[in-house]
């Protein structure tokens, strides 16, 4: 991905510092930490904070595919490391701040029952709290071409990625909860074809309707909150400890898609476009009706009943996702409500940086 524009001193920092080479001393790697400190000690809501979310967004991506033009050699550097572990923990404690507000009633798990079963109920009880506005009947009945265009660049920051956050699990789990994870990646994979992975029928969306398709193309358009999203899933996939809330993730992720994706679908070919727009969209509509089962019962029920002390971060990654997908999409519809952009430029200026 190209090295994004900095959102305040903690990411311009950082990414003056990655410009140069790990063997060497940069300047301003010691003293890091230190303005990182003094910058959180100031910051209000980190989880919508811009210089906390790309920071943070550019240290994930050091373990995914990258950033144009810095050494691998920084992705497991101590100092960078810590760095990030500063950024995580605020952030972790907002996450979990945010997903008790969101959903301040969790059901609890029938006492009567296989384990797994129960955790299932619970799971689906809370994907189908409704705690704002439909995005997805939004897209189906009223949004323009416009606004879809957003919709989809705010999607595409997880989405040409797809699946890559939740794959970190799998050497975590063991048994049941794993084979599970494998079976519900192998679907977002493409089952082993290159063209039915999921992130590139999303990449098959974005060019239908003019859009960049290369990977973080707009990662200087979109706002913490986008960020954000994708942070807490590398938050939950990165650390071992958290393996129960990237598995609550998942679950939720695949709880809360199928009929919305089947709107977003409806609202495409409500503007006139072909199969070529639509089939990430009908994809998961059929796909999704099956993953939230095994989602539900085999790998959230059956890590749970396999490891009982994690059912506490299930349930977390599980609110947690729901609290920040609702922020996101306030974020858009309030801005479209009043005639505005969601993003944080243009899509045509956008396109003329990139350009």
């Amino acid at each position: 991905m190209h090295i994004p524009e900095p959102r305040g001193p903690i990411s311009a920092a950082l990414l003056a510092i990655l410009a140069g080479r790990p063997e060497d001393i940069p300047e301003g790697l010691a003293g890091l930490p230190s303005l990182v400190t003094a910058r959180l000690a100031e910051a209000g809501d980190v989880v919508e904070d811009e210089d906390v979310q790309l920071a943070l967004f550019c240290l994930y991506e050091l373990h995914y595919g990258g950033l144009d033009g810095v050494d691998d050699g920084w992705e497991w550097h101590p100092g960078v490391i810590t760095v990030r572990r500063l950024l995580e923990q605020p952030f972790e404690q907002a996450l979990r701040a945010a997903s008790s507000a969101a959903v301040s009633d969790v059901p609890q798990v029938p006492a009567a029952g296989p384990v797994s079963d129960g955790v299932a109920t619970v799971l689906f009880a809370l994907a189908a709290l409704d705690t704002g506005p439909s995005l997805s009947k939004h897209v189906a009945k009223k949004a323009t071409v416009s606004q879809l265009r957003e919709f989809l660049v705010h999607k595409s920051i997880y989405q040409l990625k797809e699946a890559d956050p939740h794959t970190w699990a799998i050497p975590r789990l063991t048994g049941r909860a794993k084979a599970a994870l494998v079976e519900i990646q192998a679907d977002e994979y493409g089952g082993g074809r290159a063209d039915r992975m999921h992130s590139a029928l999303f990449a098959r969306t974005m060019r239908a309707l003019g859009l960049d398709d290369g990977y973080g193309a707009y990662v200087d358009t979109v706002p913490a909150i986008a960020l954000a999203s994708v942070n807490m899933m590398s938050l939950f996939g990165l650390n071992r400890r958290l393996r129960g809330a990237i598995a609550g993730h998942l679950a939720m992720y695949e709880m809360t898609s199928s009929r919305p994706n089947q709107l977003y679908g409806n609202g495409f070919r409500r503007l006139n476009f072909d199969a070529a727009a639509t089939a990430y969209f009908d994809e998961h509509v059929e796909a999704d009706a099956v993953h939230e089962q095994i989602a539900g019962r085999d790998l959230a029920g059956g890590l749970v009943e396999a490891e009982p002390d994690l059912l506490p971060d299930v349930l977390f990654g599980a609110t947690a996702a729901i609290a920040v997908d609702a922020r996101l999409t306030l974020r858009m519809m309030d801005a479209w409500e009043n005639g505005q952009s969601s993003l944080r430029s243009g899509l045509a200026a956008a396109g003329a940086a990139a350009a």
